[in-house]
């Protein structure tokens, strides 16, 4: 199995393919979708400690549980991106000299403050 991201959202359009979902993978249901799972991502962490987030990162069943959950939101985001027309690789290309505009590195190093604050 590859690891190249083109071929990963191949194997997503063959599953759904397969199962003719395509006729439901509207974009407003696959963006609801998306925030549905990355719902479900983050109450794996809600209302923890960090040092109880730790320790959850090395419990095997923990870890299971969250990469299931990271690649249902993985997923939903190949079917967006697919049923948009937008290149995922090249949007985050895209986005990362946007933000490498908004957080020089030698204002934002080290700091969480939002751009508009450095």
């Amino acid at each position: 199995m590859s690891d190249t991201f083109d071929a990963l959202r191949r194997e997503a359009v063959h599953f759904r393919d397969e199962r003719d979902w395509a006729q439901f993978h509207h974009p407003k249901d696959l963006a609801l979708g998306l925030g549905i799972e990355a719902g479900e991502l983050g109450e794996l962490f809600l209302w923890k400690t960090r040092d109880e987030v730790r320790a959850d990162l090395e419990d095997e069943g923990f870890l299971r549980r969250l990469a299931e959950e990271m690649a249902d939101v993985q997923m939903f985001l190949l079917y967006l991106a697919e049923a948009s027309g937008i290149s995922l690789p090249d949007a985050v290309r895209k986005k990362l000299v946007t933000n490498a505009e908004k957080y020089p590195v030698h204002k934002a190093k080290g700091t969480a403050r939002k751009y508009t604050d450095l």
